[in-house]
């Protein structure tokens, strides 16, 4: 396969996912949402779509790196087995938060979630260090939405 149709379809794959979880996101965000109490530190609405389409372009960058390099087949399928666990336990957490009006389920998720960013972030260093490093703004932003996850459940339990 041509390496520009690697890279485009690396950066398309987490878009549809995100496409997929704002629809949860757009359909759940209405008054129970709206209703909840959050921390003062909760960042405005605004910057979360920015945010996380740069985060899913680092993630299809990262897969390319993963996917176009000469590392052996073994290795390659581990990491991208990872990575395609992690993007769909991201696509449940909006499922489980805003679509189901699950805090604490979507929290205890988020918590596998975060592993699984962890495990691919180690399987990617083994094959392309640029690809690892691609990814830990995702897996720090992910320790962020779980602290805010978190608060939010406890403000309104």
């Amino acid at each position: 396969m041509k390496s520009w149709l690697k890279l485009l379809i690396a950066l398309i794959i987490p878009q549809l996912v995100a496409a997929s979880g704002a629809y949860f996101t757009v359909t759940g965000n209405g008054s129970w949402y709206q209703a909840l109490e959050k921390p003062s530190w909760n960042p405005p609405n605004g910057v979360f779509g920015p945010v996380w389409t740069t985060l899913y372009v680092l993630m299809g960058i990262a897969l390319y790196l993963v996917w176009k390099s000469n590392a052996p087949d073994k290795h390659k399928r581990w990491a991208i087995s990872f990575w395609g666990i992690q993007l769909f336990l991201n696509l449940l957490w909006s499922y489980l938060f805003f679509g189901q009006e699950q805090i604490l389920g979507a929290l205890l998720e988020m918590i596998i979630l975060w592993l699984f960013i962890l495990f691919t972030i180690f399987a990617f260093a083994r094959i392309n260090k640029l690809a690892a490093w691609l990814l830990v703004p995702y897996i720090s932003w992910v320790s962020f939405a779980a602290i805010l996850n978190y608060t939010i459940w406890d403000l309104n339990r």
